[in-house]
């Protein structure tokens, strides 16, 4: 599991800023380097290529560079808010993480600034004639890396911010989540499948001191104070639980949890938003928003919804290879225990809002059931039973909604498939 601080800085390393920071600082130190480099250059170059040439080159940079970059982010601001109102708020933060457009913008702004110091440092003479021909070296280098740039800009401009290309980056994180979730089921610890059993009579409980949302949980750290003091830690805030000051985030199997209070909470990271890393439903519950705004009449997009119901199919058919409980050999964590993700409440992350808001729409309806189907078909007897249970759900919102009768019989007779692969469902018709 990731630490608590390699994480964090992992998110540090995200943001725009940082990427574009460091292109700047490089293009400065880029600029400067001539000046010490110049005595490595053969003495004959400068000669035949012509040094004042750059003087030019670099005065075009300059006021290029700065036009670019202010049209690259008046376009990145104009896709944020396309997403925000087309698609949904929370996958913004993806669109803000996106690593090309940061990678264009950094490039930009490094490129103005070595351009800039540049000019600054001929004006001054700080170049001798060696150092002004490795300056135009440089420099041809700089306008090579910029029409590449621009290139891979151009082409990735007539996606960014479209809802293919956002439900495309959220399908993709909620993938590597869920993977990472499958690779270790309870974060390392043990599972924890009875949320009662050692908790109120036999284990004190430590709450939050701030309300929000747990976006990581340090299962090392907590590991570290469980070995320590010789006692069991039940993780009760899982990644994505809202936390307050009454809601425990851990069970400690001890009498004396003063002295530990500080260092639990050290080890969770809470903010106001969730975090796709450690929380796989996050990413589910974005999807279904995405699918759920496309249903609404200011937007009436079917298509939309339909298209996330397969998305989700896809990712909770990858989810059915997860073993729910880990092994001993497995633990790495053995005096942490933690509760595996409900199957049961991934399927309604995902499909719950998309039956309400889809009630009246026939095709939303029956593709819906089909996917359930299939994932009935394709899962263990939980996935059945998870299947069932919002299949009635949904059948029953499009019975009240749809006027048509031979609809609603085709959505029956689908819905009558996955009951029939439930023998208790069967018994009690």
């Amino acid at each position: 599991m990731i630490s608590k601080w390699r994480w964090l800085i992992l998110q540090f390393t995200r943001k725009l800023w940082v990427r574009a920071t460091l292109l700047a600082v490089l293009g400065v130190v880029t600029a400067l380097a001539s000046i010490v480099l110049e005595e490595y250059l053969p003495w004959e170059l400068p000669r035949k290529i012509g040094a004042d040439a750059v003087d030019g080159i670099l005065n075009i940079l300059a006021s290029s560079m700065l036009a670019v970059t202010t049209f690259s982010l008046s376009v990145m601001v104009a896709a944020y808010a396309s997403a925000t109102s087309n698609v949904t708020p929370r996958a913004t933060k993806l669109l803000m993480q996106d690593t090309t457009t940061q990678n264009v913008l950094a490039t930009f702004i490094g490129s103005f600034l070595y351009s800039l110091v540049g000019l600054i440092a001929l004006s001054t003479g700080a170049y001798g004639e060696r150092g002004r021909g490795l300056l135009l070296i440089v420099t041809l280098a700089v306008i090579v890396l910029i029409v590449i740039t621009i290139l891979r800009w151009i082409d990735h401009l007539s996606r960014l911010g479209r809802v293919g290309e956002t439900t495309d980056r959220v399908e993709e994180t909620t993938t590597d989540a869920i993977k990472a979730r499958i690779k270790n089921p309870c974060l390392g610890g043990r599972p924890w499948l009875d949320p009662q059993e050692h908790s109120h009579e036999t284990a004190a409980p430590i709450y939050s001191e701030l309300v929000g949302y747990v976006q990581h949980v340090d299962v090392g750290s907590l590991s570290e104070i469980a070995e320590e003091k010789e006692c069991d830690i039940y993780l009760s805030a899982l990644p994505g639980s809202f936390v307050h000051p009454v809601r425990p985030l851990v069970w400690i199997d001890t009498d004396k949890v003063e002295d530990l209070q500080k260092g639990v909470r050290k080890a969770f990271t809470i903010d106001d938003e969730r975090s796709f890393d450690q929380d796989p439903r996050f990413g589910l519950v974005v999807l279904a928003e995405i699918g759920s705004r496309a249903l609404s009449p200011a937007i009436n997009d079917p298509g939309t919804a339909i298209d996330v119901i397969g998305r989700g199919m896809r990712l909770l058919t990858l989810w059915r290879d997860c073993p729910g409980t880990q092994s001993i050999e497995e633990v790495s964590y053995p005096r942490v225990w933690v509760r595996p993700l409900d199957t049961d409440e991934m399927f309604s992350d995902l499909y719950a809002s998309i039956a309400r808001d889809g009630a009246a729409m026939f095709e939303v309806q029956i593709r819906l059931q089909k996917a359930l189907l299939a994932l009935a078909q394709l899962g263990d007897e939980t996935y059945k039973a998870s299947a069932l249970r919002v299949s009635k759900i949904a059948l029953e919102r499009a019975e009240a909604a749809i006027t048509i009768s031979e609809e609603r019989i085709s959505l029956r007779e689908v819905a009558r498939e996955i009951t029939e692969m439930i023998p208790a469902a069967k018994a009690t018709k």
